[in-house]
């Protein structure tokens, strides 16, 4: 068995010793340092620890080391900068400093430094044949930033063009023909004259034989799955050789490498192989020309992954030499890095990797405070998305809005600008709503765009007009391959184009019902598994144990919100849905063997199992249920119910009805509605809905409804401040809760909309009464963040993140009175929580609007601009 040879950890002291020996002189100085020991205005001074410089004297140079806690250090540090100075000679014109430090990579000193290039300059001495000792030109700019940095001085185009960087090279190496051989066949650098054995005896590096490594292998032609392979990156051997074999070509200087891919510190790589025509170019002393590139394949899905141009197949591996070790370093890739990799690209795949939910996690649609947001934070998500695209960091300004109500506090508005490499706007986000932290205002900015880039990545791929509302694209401003990038070509492969989330889907809920049971807004805590199934076959691909969303902000798949809504504490859930692509199961998964196996038995599915461990309610439900019993949401329906029996009302219109908490509780109770119809803006609490309507209204529920007498029920998905004529003159409108989730003008031009073209006989409007907060507050325990936030002097917050205002008694009172007087209505005030009477009034504050003429004849419009989502019709 051989013996391992024991490796010299060569310094630069040591290198400057064997260049300079006795010439070399270290002068230490002591520093003392003074402290007034954390005490601000006192005048003794007490002795701090002492530090030490080192001035280094070598015969034509003279370096100061930085300051040190210990001598050793500053000599090290002195010896290190003086290396530095040797190495490069004080010189103006690039090409000049270009070829001084080709001259010091082929040095003897440079040989013996820890440095990622050196070693692969070591490795070049075991290649075999007419090989050994070349190094291939094309690895030099990628691990020494000096090189890379000194070509693009010469020709700054090279940052886009990076195959000139290997003619730039060649051309400076042969200004060095007494001590650099260049091979323009090899397309290689090689020493003229060997290495000294006291030089190659300083660095001996174990020879392990048997080590291997496995890569991923992408092929450029779409249609071809990436594979895994191993390679024999022995230390005995040159790995860029082994890259090189596994691509078809004879030896490493044919491959190219890219940029790094993820962290910065990562050595995961794409290698490719350098086009014919730019081997042919190079070796003739010829620019090369883009034209030629066309003769190789582009492979898009390796250039997605890198952001920049890949062709032919590529091989995707995480090795080569560190700052830290002489021996090479290498990690496995497996199809699951990959896949992760592609699914770190995209916004809304950065927050479910972020969460360690990829089956589990959607990127909310809308931003709260730090308690009821789960996963990375929209600014660090869309700073993560201009890094992995090689874009700056977004611009973000904040502006203070004034105070608009008695009690209201100072608020903030975030624009957020993206710009292109060149500084050009390429994203301006410009939101209307004002939060009252600072840091919330830039969240929600954040949040926006990120909202628009996932809309814009499923949209046509010719399509680029992406302007939405507060948020402007300027796409001339953008290069086309950053405009591929971020279109993308695996997006919709890696299941980010919806599929079928909203589709009806059938699940099963077991268990003993217990009496906490969530709603929207409560913060849910789940264990889940994600099964894959196939036939007789199971294997599970994604767990958490504990895993914690808000529901009813859209953070998980519709599919498990709506089964979560459903249980209670203890419960336990099931159902399956279709298979989703491929890829995404690759990423969640590890053993890609084993699911490979179970995908190609034939029809497969995916099943979910899901617990619901324990159920936080909201502030606002909290504050309720401390003073009122039943609830104030039951009181409002009960409310609603009274003033429908006494209408004999059989056409009720809910505006703003969410995931029809109203609508359902309703059916609870013994009406004379025959007709129901819920509005509301987003589809997939629409679709919860309609999941809960139609499993009580179905013929086969197993809960009787006791209102009997619905013939039929209708979601629309709209603004309730657009008018549909299908919602035209019904017996009594409802909105419960919703206008002060809108602004204050939105909330009063759904007023004059809904009284003027609506024209329901009665509009019940309730919201809650600012003014009872404070009692509200004082018998709610606090949660720490809300302690130490807590001041009696300011006013009190509001009851929900997510109220853009919240109006006393005088304010919804002049409110209601004046778009009641205007619309030829008459309104009556009342409330529910609380006295009537008693100060300060009712918890949640209600409008009774009563229509004082008949509907005028020929008043309804055939406008139908809303979307039906759910549409029920009794059999009878």
């Amino acid at each position: 068995m051989e013996a391992k040879k024991e490796v010299v950890n060569v310094n630069p002291k040591a290198i400057i010793h064997q260049r300079f020996g006795d010439k070399a002189h270290y002068n230490i100085e002591e520093i003392q340092e003074f402290s007034s020991n954390g005490c601000p205005g006192l005048v003794i001074t007490q002795k701090g620890p002492c530090l030490y410089r080192c001035c280094l004297q070598l015969p034509d140079l003279s370096v100061v080391s930085e300051v040190f806690k210990r001598k050793k250090d500053a000599m090290q540090n002195a010896a290190e900068k003086a290396l530095e100075k040797l190495s490069d000679p004080p010189v103006e014109n690039p090409s000049d400093q270009l070829v001084s430090r080709l001259s010091y990579l082929f040095s003897n000193e440079f040989y013996a430094i820890c440095h990622p290039l050196s070693g692969h300059f070591r490795a070049s001495l075991h290649r075999e044949g007419d090989f050994n000792g070349f190094v291939p030109v094309s690895i030099m700019p990628f691990y020494d930033s000096k090189i890379s940095n000194l070509c693009k001085s010469i020709k700054p185009e090279v940052e886009l063009k990076p195959l000139d960087v290997t003619s730039i090279i060649m051309e400076a190496s042969a200004r060095l023909s007494d001590t650099v051989f260049c091979s323009k066949e090899l397309l290689s650098l090689k020493r003229v004259t060997p290495y000294p054995p006291e030089v190659l005896q300083l660095v001996e590096v174990s020879c392990e034989k048997g080590t291997h490594v496995k890569v991923i292998r992408v092929p450029y032609m779409v249609d071809k799955s990436v594979d895994s392979l191993t390679l024999d990156v022995s230390s005995n051997k040159y790995y860029m050789d082994a890259i090189a074999q596994q691509l078809g070509v004879a030896d490493a200087s044919r491959v190219l490498l890219s940029r790094g891919i993820g962290k910065a510190s990562s050595e995961t790589r794409l290698y490719f192989c350098a086009p014919k025509s730019h081997q042919l170019d190079v070796i003739s002393g010829n620019e090369v020309k883009e034209g030629h590139l066309d003769e190789i394949y582009l492979n898009t899905r390796a250039s997605y992954l890198c952001g920049q141009d890949i062709y032919g197949d590529a091989i995707l591996a995480t090795i080569g030499y560190l700052w830290k070790s002489y021996d090479l370093f290498h990690e496995d890739v497996s199809s699951r890095t990959y896949y992760r990799l592609l699914l770190n690209k995209v916004p809304r795949g950065i927050y479910k990797l972020s969460r360690e939910a990829i089956f589990a996690a959607e990127l909310p649609l809308k931003f709260g405070t730090r308690s009821n947001w789960r996963g990375m934070f929209p600014r660090d998500i869309l700073s993560t998305f201009c890094r992995q695209h090689h874009l700056p960091e977004p611009v973000f300004s904040s502006t203070t809005t004034a105070k608009t109500t008695p009690g209201s506090e100072e608020s903030f508005k975030s624009e957020v600008k993206v710009f292109s490499k060149d500084r050009n706007l390429i994203f301006h986000c410009f939101p209307q709503e004002s939060y009252k932290k600072q840091t919330d205002a830039i969240q929600h900015s954040s949040l926006k765009v990120l909202s628009w880039l996932n809309d814009f990545l499923n949209t046509d791929g010719n399509t680029i007009n992406g302007n939405k509302g507060d948020l402007v694209f300027y796409p001339e401003n953008i290069s086309k391959d950053l405009l591929a990038q971020i279109k993308g070509n695996y997006e919709k492969m890696l299941g980010f184009d919806g599929g079928n989330q909203d589709k009806m889907f059938e699940y099963r809920i077991e268990g003993v019902e217990s009496e906490i049971t969530p709603s929207n807004g409560c913060l849910v805590c789940v264990g889940y598994c994600v099964w894959l199934v196939g036939g007789e076959e199971r294997e599970i691909i994604e767990k958490n144990e504990e895993f914690e969303f808000e529901l009813g902000s859209e953070a998980v798949i519709p599919d498990l919100e709506a089964v979560v809504g459903g249980m209670s504490v203890g419960q336990s859930g099931y159902f399956r849905t279709e298979l989703p692509p491929r890829e995404l199961i690759f990423a969640a998964n590890g053993d890609s063997e084993r699911i490979s196996v179970l995908l190609s038995s034939g029809n497969c599915s995916l099943e979910y199992t899901t617990t619901l461990l324990r159920v936080t309610e909201p502030l606002e439900d909290r504050m309720e249920k401390a003073l009122f019993n039943p609830s104030l949401s039951k009181q409002r329906v009960q409310y609603a119910v009274q003033q429908i029996k006494d209408s004999s009302a059989t056409f009720l219109v809910d505006f703003g009805c969410g995931s029809g908490s109203l609508l359902d509780s309703l059916l609870d109770y013994p009406t004379s509605l025959e007709r129901i119809i819920g509005v509301d803006i987003s589809v997939k609490a629409l679709a919860r809905a309609a999941k809960t309507l139609h499993s009580k209204l179905s013929n086969n529920s197993s809960v009787p409804i006791k209102s009997s007498c619905i013939k039929s029920a209708l979601l629309l998905d709209g603004s309730i401040t657009t008018f549909d004529s299908r919602l035209y003159g019904c017996d009594i409108g409802t909105c419960l809760e919703v206008i002060e989730h809108m602004s204050e003008d939105q909330a009063t031009l759904f007023g004059h909309i809904v009284l003027s073209s609506f024209l329901p006989k009665l509009l019940i409007v309730s919201t809650p009464n600012y003014e009872y907060n404070v009692i509200l507050q004082k018998s709610t325990p606090q949660s720490q963040e809300e302690e130490e936030n807590k001041n009696p002097t300011k006013p009190c917050k509001f009851r929900n993140f997510d109220h853009k205002f919240e109006w006393t008694r005088d304010q919804f009172q002049v409110w209601a009175s004046e778009i009641a007087k205007k619309h030829n209505y008459s309104v009556e005030f009342s409330g529910v929580g609380g006295v009537e009477g008693v100060e300060p009034g009712f918890a949640s504050q209600i409008a009774v609007f009563k229509r004082v003429c008949e509907l005028p004849e020929g008043g309804e419009l055939k406008d139908v601009p809303y979307d039906v989502v759910w549409d029920w019709r009794s059999n009878e």
